[in-house]
């Protein structure tokens, strides 16, 4: 299956935000660290040329912690803020407003000489479907300030959010200023290059499921956990005598390594009996296997799990 989406109202929020960017002094891009390249769309760059840039690795509590690590450091050598966070947290919002002050200093200076003590700070808060970008302006306002939603699509227009920053000033003293928000549709670009994007951003939930076939990315799935995370995958599902096991690390995880399709399925089957979801006759019930086994992924329930690496990523 050809994993793409772009539904007709992604082209109108790309103008929308085209038209907008004007308005602010920083992007903060939310991505989601279980697919730290994958969900960076591209066209972001080109739109916030030459704005102060903070990227929010949402869902890292989800994410491999020391690939996590190896990307925040990959991003701030382009210059960018980062921060790693579960953007549900009290602690997502608190890291980036303290970061809001550094990447906006250069501005903040320019109004303390022209005598602007009080003029909000503006930012776009920009991202793919159903990454967290609500969810994380929710944090950093401490409310409820935006509707929030499991699924891609839930935010189709804009709003402007206003939240308190308290800014270190002259002398030690500190000042409060706003940073008015500016919630933005996630958006996708009109065509994945790389067919591995599209099958992470569907594994992920930022394609819409209505379009998806489960049993096929089902399958998808068990081919990077049987090549990047074999143990864990094992252990969830009790699958310790199946034949990928004993094959070493280093030739599982080499990407040009593929998974043998009677292994995969094999699996699937074998989850299936583990878990008791069997069909009449006691076969196993691979159709509810699949969506278990996706379901599981994407709340966390297989372990902390990255798809992406550092050389998947061709800017590297």
């Amino acid at each position: 299956m050809d994993y793409q989406w772009y539904p007709g109202h992604m082209t109108k929020a790309r103008r929308m935000m085209q038209e907008n960017i004007k308005l602010v002094d920083l992007v903060i891009e939310i991505i989601d660290a279980r697919i730290p390249y994958s969900s960076r769309n591209p066209d972001i760059d080109s739109l916030a040329a030459g704005k102060s840039r903070i990227i929010v690795m949402g869902k890292a509590d989800l994410a491999d912690p020391a690939i996590t690590r190896q990307f925040q450091k990959e991003f701030e050598s382009k210059g960018w803020y980062v921060v790693a966070a579960d953007s549900r947290t009290k602690k997502a919002g608190a890291d980036v407003k303290g970061i809001v002050e550094k990447a906006c200093r250069e501005k903040i200076e320019r109004d303390r000489k022209r005598g602007i003590l009080n003029r909000p700070l503006r930012a776009m808060v920009c991202g793919i479907p159903n990454v967290g970008k609500s969810t994380f302006i929710n944090s950093l306002a401490g409310r409820a300030s935006t509707k929030t939603g499991n699924k891609p699509g839930v935010t189709r227009g804009k709003q402007w959010i206003s939240v308190k920053l308290n800014l270190s000033g002259q002398k030690g003293q500190g000042m409060q200023r706003s940073l008015d928000l500016l919630d933005t549709p996630g958006i996708l670009w009109p065509k994945f290059d790389d067919r591995a994007v599209g099958v992470k951003l569907a594994l992920a939930g930022s394609i819409r499921e209505e379009i998806l076939d489960e049993d096929e990315l089902s399958l998808e799935l068990l081919q990077y956990l049987i090549r990047m995370y074999p143990e864990e995958l094992a252990s969830k599902y009790s699958c310790h005598d199946l034949p990928w096991i004993p094959q070493e690390e280093s030739t599982l995880q080499d990407p040009e390594t593929q998974v043998d399709s009677v292994i995969l399925h094999e699996t699937l089957q074998q989850i299936a009996k583990n878990r008791n979801l069997l069909s009449k006759g006691e076969e196993p019930d691979l159709k509810r296997a699949s969506h278990m086994l996706l379901d599981d992924f994407k709340n966390g329930r297989i372990g902390r799990i990255t798809l992406d690496r550092l050389e998947d990523d061709s800017t590297t």
